[in-house]
Parts: C-alpha cells; structure tokens; sequence
C-alpha cells in the first residue's frame, strides 16, 4: 500500500513540474527574450502559475509524514534556495529570486520538525480547515492588507514591512524585489493545509493507472528544479541563435 501511494505521489509531482518547466519555458520567452504575449499577463497564466506552486507547496506538506531524515531534507532545500538567490544576486541582479519556493519548502520543512507534535494533538479536519482560513486570509499581507486576491478586510501596520527579514516572513519594505517570491506568511500555512490532509487519508487507496515518467521526474524533483532554467535558457537561445543567427 505504501508504495502504491508513493507512486501516485510521485507522478503528481511530476505533472507539476512538467507544468513549471512550460510555464518557464515560457517565462523564460517572454521575459529574456522578448516574445509579445500579451495571455501570459492575464487571468488564464495566473492561475496557470498558481496551480503549479498550490499543487507543490501542498503536495509537499502531504509527503513530509513520509519522508525520513527530516531536519536533513530541509536543511538541503533551504540551502538549495539559497544557493539560487546567491546565484542570481551574482549573475542574474536583474532577475534576482530571494524568497523563493524552495526557501519556503525548506523553512517549512524545519519549522515543523519542532511544531509537529504539538500539532498532531489538533484534529485533523479542524486542522486542515483552521490552516486553510488562515492562508486565504493572509494570501495578500504582502500587499498591505488581510484579504484573498485584491478583497481587503483590514489593513496591517505598516511597522511590519521594513527589510529583507520580514520579507522572508511575508512583509515586504516598499522597495522589495524579487521574481520568485513565496514568503512564510501566507504560504506555510498551506504547507500545513497538506499535511493536515496527509492524517485525513483514505486506507484504502488503489492505483488504477500508471504514469511512469511522470512518477520518475517526480522521484528527482529537487534536482530538475535546480537545473532546469540554465537547461532550458541555453536551448532557447540556441534555437534563438539557429533562427535569427542573434546571441541574446
């Protein structure tokens, strides 16, 4: 049974990181090569971008029951995240990711190796639905306010926004930048979410369908992600090269 979920698991993940390698793909086109795509703007990318990072964030909070070695596979992605901000405060100022999704993974991954067993003293349904409420509610406290998607219930003192430390908590000071932001607040508490949802899980799950490679990309997700956008920015600037014979 446990291997079977492992594979459903597994090909999920890698669903969704075939998504993110698209949606960077064409991130990558519109953004460093200057493709006029005026969708990639609107509502259908968004949400496009939100299902990738709900489906990994959640996803992860699920499996992190399941994992063994738990500081040391947090300890891993976190420094995997910040070895992407130093990479791109070097190389790429003008596309730097500080707060990115793998900071996040890994923060979350750490902060509930101490929070766990209190947490599993909660009932689960309560849980799940008592974390969720409370990502929706802080969903925009980056922006200024308690709210979900531009509806604003209260606005937050504007004390809490001062530096690059409190944007790692989900405040950001005014002149904060970054490509790929996924503070703690509000985003931990949808790590939560899913692993509240792990202990509601079905015991009798049956696998009616394989999904191979997606399961194979899903069992080596964290070290696609870290090389996939150096991979597939040199294939298309090579394409770039082959059909304009331009270097970008």
């Amino acid at each position: 049974m446990e291997r079977r979920r492992y594979q459903i698991l597994d090909a999920i993940r890698g669903c969704a990181l075939a998504s993110m390698l698209l949606y960077h793909a064409a991130w990558d086109l519109v953004y460093l090569f200057g493709a006029d795509w005026p969708w990639y703007h609107g509502f259908a990318a968004r949400v496009w971008q939100q299902s990738i990072c709900w489906t990994f964030i959640l996803l992860s909070g699920y499996c992190w029951s399941l994992g063994r070695r738990r500081l040391r596979r947090g300890l891993t992605v976190f420094l995997c995240g910040a070895f992407i901000t130093a990479a791109t405060w070097a190389f790429m100022p003008g596309n730097l990711v500080y707060c990115g999704v793998l900071t996040l993974l890994g923060a979350s991954s750490l902060l509930l190796v101490p929070l766990a067993p209190a947490l599993e003293r909660l009932p689960p349904r309560a849980g799940a639905a008592g974390s969720f409420l409370l990502f929706l509610l802080l969903r925009d406290a980056g922006a200024g306010f308690l709210g979900f998607e531009g509806a604003r219930l209260a606005a937050l003192p504007e004390g809490l926004y001062r530096d690059h430390f409190t944007a790692l908590l989900g405040f950001p000071p005014a002149d904060f930048f970054s490509t790929d932001y996924f503070p703690l607040l509000p985003w931990f508490f949808l790590f939560l979410t899913g692993w509240f949802l792990f202990r509601l899980r079905p015991e009798d799950v049956r696998e009616t369908r394989r999904l191979p490679l997606a399961a194979a990309m899903g069992r080596r997700s964290l070290l696609i992600y870290m090389l996939h956008q150096p991979v597939i920015y040199a294939l298309l600037a090579a394409g770039h090269f082959l059909l304009t014979g331009a270097t970008v």
